[in-house]
């Protein structure tokens, strides 16, 4: 399959990119090149030509955009991230879905976060229970996003299956921060995840869109495999996902 990666030169996109390229044809669409060598266009997701140059030739896409990111308990903010934010995590994804749906693409995933949500819960029981009622600007314009998402599945029938990912991390990362959390934003980081289970999970995520048309569902992404504090229900039902590095890697907790 043919993939476009918007914004695919990030964080996430850089950790996902080597494991779906083993699988799919893969070209990324940012403002920098990638890290992995993979087809590049030099754009922005906020311009319409850059958009419908990268869409041309691709069979769905991957939105992996994630500007002045932030934890799901900070209401810091300035001119310069609200600006960033609402120009990219909204604007920007209205204008790309609404590029794509023209140019008769009518599925694909969108990365959100757990920092739609407040960040201070001890648990997370499901993804239509759990309000989007984040403390940061970040939170605001992805669950915005989410909103966003739901907009173009209901009156343009696109089928998006929305990840609430929580702390990515790369698998020598993940091993350390399961040894030792450590703190973000006055909370304790419990649950990254690893690499290899996120890249799993956008896998999956790909195939289910393609499945019937006109839904956005989001679902928890983390590497909560005991679900101690969120529900892992729905991507197991939905995508048969659920974290499984801690299968492989064998990780005690320093005391």
């Amino acid at each position: 399959m043919n993939i476009l990666l918007a914004g695919g030169s990030g964080l996430v996109g850089s950790f996902i990119t080597p494991y779906l390229s083993r699988q799919h044809n893969l070209r990324v669409l940012d403002t920098k090149p990638p890290r992995h060598k993979v087809e590049f266009v030099e754009g922005s997701v906020t311009n319409h030509e850059d958009v419908l140059k990268a869409l041309e030739g691709m069979d769905t896409f991957i939105w992996l955009v994630m500007l002045s990111p932030q934890g799901g308990s900070l209401t810091y903010q300035d001119p310069e991230i609200i600006a960033n934010n609402f120009d990219v995590n909204c604007k920007g994804l209205h204008t790309f879905l609404w590029t794509a749906q023209q140019a008769g693409m009518k599925h694909g995933v969108y990365t959100s976060t757990m920092s739609v949500h407040y960040r201070g819960r001890r648990r997370y029981r499901s993804e239509e229970t759990v309000p989007l009622d984040t403390p940061s600007p970040y939170g605001l314009s992805k669950g915005f996003g989410e909103l966003i998402c739901q907009y173009f599945a209901r009156w343009f029938d696109m089928n998006i299956i929305g990840l609430r990912i929580t702390a990515p991390r790369t698998r020598e990362q993940w091993i350390q921060e399961r040894k030792s959390p450590r703190m973000k934003d006055g909370n304790e980081v419990r649950f990254p995840t690893d690499e290899e289970d996120l890249a799993n999970a956008f896998l999956a995520a790909v195939e289910v869109a393609r499945q019937g048309n006109g839904r956005f569902e989001p679902i928890f992404i983390v590497g909560d495999e005991n679900e101690i504090e969120h529900n892992l229900t729905k991507a197991k039902r939905i995508l048969g996902w659920e974290p499984k590095t801690h299968l492989k890697v064998n990780v005690h907790r320093d005391p």
